[in-house]
């Protein structure tokens, strides 16, 4: 009998990890897709483009879905048309929370994404209510193969950019260097850094909070499944959060 239970849960988990992959993919298709439609299909014209191919390519998406993604784009297939969307809100413990998507029904994206906030203790609110807590920048990582701190430090700051911050790597990830700089600037930035440093691991807009609040105890537990389950739909392309945890309760939520 242990060893069938053994069984059951190798499958479960390896069944959770195939559905995550596939829900990762989707979200890659469709940012691939968008990137061919407002750019074209040549990644050496279209640097948003390239961004997103090098993206998929991290997240070990096999070359031939990517073909697949831009030939079918190229070509106008499959109908759908995908447009920006953008929720805003608040979760428990007074959490500033910004959920951008890309969908083909705003509809059912924003009844979706309204019933999520509302299952896990937070509410959705107008436009403007939560992003008035963050400032608009520009993300773009490398691994940190690519050079120490100090040669990624003076290349962002010689390319227009604000700060670079390390993201530290494990078993799973290698390190990061993540170069910040303002909305207006991305582009420049991007393509600088991406002729000198090669692809990039990401590259997109997003969203840097002014000011953290601080949750703990059942608020972070909530808030943690509140953001997991936006991630989780499908038209989500990134959850942004203003969110303070410590670091004792980050070991709780991680166990």
């Amino acid at each position: 009998m242990a060893g069938h239970s053994q069984f059951k849960n190798i499958m479960y988990r390896k069944g959770a990890q195939d559905a995550k992959r596939a829900k990762l993919f989707t979200k890659l298709n469709r940012e691939i897709t968008v990137a061919v439609r407002e750019g074209g299909s040549d990644p050496d014209s279209n640097p948003r483009l390239r961004s997103a191919i090098a993206q998929a390519r991290t997240n070990n998406m096999p070359n031939t879905n990517i073909d697949r993604a831009i030939k079918k784009a190229e070509g106008g297939e499959g109908g759908a048309n995908y447009e920006y969307v953008r929720y805003e809100g608040y979760g428990p413990g007074g959490v500033a929370i910004i959920v951008d998507g890309l969908t083909d029904n705003r509809n059912r994206t924003a009844a979706e994404v309204r019933a999520t906030f509302g299952k896990y203790g937070g509410n959705m609110g107008e436009t403007n209510s939560a992003a008035i807590m963050f400032e608009r920048v520009g993300r773009v990582v490398f691994n940190q193969s690519v050079g120490d701190f100090d040669t990624v430090f003076e290349a962002a700051a010689e390319a227009g950019a604000e700060d670079v911050e390390e993201t530290p790597g494990s078993e799973d990830q290698p390190g990061t260097w993540e170069v910040i700089s303002d909305a207006d600037s991305f582009s420049q930035v991007r393509e600088t850094l991406s002729a000198r440093f090669g692809d990039t691991r990401e590259a997109r807009l997003g969203w840097r909070p002014v000011s953290t609040q601080p949750v703990s105890g059942e608020d972070a537990q909530r808030l943690m499944k509140l953001v997991d389950m936006l991630e989780d739909n499908d038209d989500v392309q990134q959850v942004s959060t203003n969110v303070e945890i410590a670091d004792e309760d980050v070991q709780k939520l991680s166990a």
